[in-house]
């Protein structure tokens, strides 16, 4: 697992590289069939993101590769779900909060998950098993060991206060979310609102900078993975709503669920 975790760290940090090249010379921005934007900085570092993991033999789910039918997915014990530009509202708005995904899934759940955050150089991880996370601040976007031996341990202390800090999409709000804040305030809660784009916001409930992720707009599998694992390993949750279940990976429909992360 140690293996497979420096290997997916060293392509995030491979990929942010390409994608901050691109950050700073320009882009274009094309729309998907969903209306979703995609830039070159999406697909160079799917390239870069591909070609590392595909030594592993492990099969790979990427927003940007040709999704694989489900007949055949259904069999994979194990495979990679990655996410190479997350956040490519924030990416294309430049506001730098976007990141490279990258996890491991096994028998639907994510045990292992990489955050590259390419304009801080700051890289997240997690072996979920072993029930710690830790955060890494390079100084420059090259993998070496050092990523490891300077890394500090996030540890995650539960809030117990009637003052709750909750998270939301920088770029996705929606009713439902603005309805659970408001039952939260009928309850006597005092909120304070958070707003982060892409899977930085898991990383901010696992630091303890907010309490709550409820995310009531679409998801996909790819979007959650690697937060999820880095939540799990501190010892947080990523529950289903109105369902006494976590996320799971690799559905028939790679679409997830309205979920709560705490």
């Amino acid at each position: 697992m140690n293996t497979l975790l420096t290997l997916a760290v060293k392509a995030a940090i491979t990929a942010g590289a390409e994608i901050m090249k691109i950050y700073a010379d320009g882009f274009e921005v094309a729309l998907k069939p969903d209306d979703s934007p995609l830039t070159t900085a999406d697909t160079k570092a799917n390239a870069v993101i591909n070609a590392h993991l595909e030594t592993t033999g492990i099969p790979i789910i990427s927003e940007e590769n040709k999704q694989v039918p489900f007949a055949i997915r259904k069999k994979w014990d194990t495979c990679w779900m990655v996410d190479p530009l997350d956040g490519t509202k924030e990416f294309v708005k430049r506001n730098g909060e976007f990141t490279v995904n990258i996890a491991l899934i096994e028998n639907g759940k994510p045990v292992l998950g990489v955050i590259y955050v390419p304009v801080s150089k700051t890289v997240y991880y997690a072996v979920v098993s072993d029930h710690r996370a830790y955060k890494s601040e390079l100084v420059s976007h090259e993998f070496t060991e050092a990523v490891f031996q300077k890394s500090t341990e996030i540890v995650y202390h539960k809030n117990t206060s009637n003052h709750i800090k909750i998270v939301g999409s920088r770029s996705h709000k929606s009713k439902e979310t603005d309805a659970f804040i408001e039952d939260l305030e009928a309850q006597g809660k005092t909120i304070s609102l958070v707003s982060k784009g892409s899977s930085l916001k898991f990383c901010t409930v696992a630091e303890g900078d907010a309490d709550i992720y409820p995310r009531m707009a679409p998801t996909m599998e790819w979007d959650t993975a690697a937060g999820h694992a880095i939540c799990n390993a501190v010892g947080l949750k990523v529950m289903q709503i109105n369902k006494r279940e976590e996320l799971s990976y690799n559905k028939e429909n790679l679409l997830n669920p309205y979920f709560i992360v705490q």
